[in-house]
């Protein structure tokens, strides 16, 4: 689990870095939030196919209940993200 907390901190620096093609910070808020959201979906996968690949059926399930926590907190943070921009928005 380590290692998921570390891959997804390096995601969002790089979001951090790449977003310089927004033209408002609103915007840059939400394409932050959307690459670290895309960055734990694709842990989400790699974790389902995991699951596909287990040894047996309670570890199958137990990486599966893994892959639908991280789909939940991409979406978290996929919202958050929209809802930081639409903060920000409405601020000015």
């Amino acid at each position: 689990m380590n290692y998921m907390a570390k891959f997804i901190a390096i995601a969002g620096f790089a979001a951090l870095t790449a977003c310089g093609g927004a033209d408002t910070p609103a915007e840059n808020v939400e394409e932050q939030a959307d690459v670290q959201a895309d960055a734990i979906e694709n842990q989400a996968d790699m974790v389902d196919d995991q699951a596909d690949m287990a040894a047996n059926e309670m570890g199958e399930d137990a990486l599966e209940n893994q892959a639908d926590a991280l789909e939940n907190r991409a979406d978290a943070v996929r919202e958050s993200g929209e809802a930081r921009s639409d903060a920000m928005e409405e601020a000015r």
